[in-house]
């Protein structure tokens, strides 16, 4: 299992008549998550990307537990469970900064070959990346 946290502060733009973060607003939050957790192990969407693989969503799920509001500070905590293979799942705890749950999420990511558009295997050099997550 690997876990990393990393932060945002909800702006104005992302809150409704309410004044609640927007519903639609947290996938783009669990993919900020999943963004800093690949920066974290060394690497990058655009070097993967470069490497001729890409990595579109398959699957979303949201539960919502609590609001945010404006200027509050959440906490993503996104966490990789299971060994990738063709399929990369992470699950996402959001928190605010008084340790309160906000909302629970998973997506599920296909590894693509760019040219083919067939789904592939993880590569090489992630897998280095995640073996030590992973003994088994």
């Amino acid at each position: 299992m690997y876990s990393f946290t990393t932060k945002v502060r909800v702006r104005y733009n992302e809150t409704d008549r309410m004044g609640y973060l927007h519903h639609g607003v947290y996938p783009a939050y669990f993919e900020i998550g999943r963004t800093e957790m690949l920066r974290s192990l060394g690497m990058s969407y655009r070097e993967m990307e470069d490497d001729g693989i890409v990595l579109p969503v398959s699957n979303l799920n949201i539960q919502y537990i609590s609001p945010a509001y404006y200027d509050d500070v959440l906490i993503i905590n996104t966490i990789i469970k299971q060994k990738p293979t063709v399929r990369l799942v992470f699950e996402y705890e959001v928190t605010n900064d008084s340790g309160k749950l906000v909302c629970q999420g998973e997506t599920t990511l296909v590894f693509v070959n760019a040219i083919t558009r067939k789904p592939t295997r993880a590569p090489q050099s992630f897998m280095e990346r995640m073996e030590q997550y992973f003994k088994n």
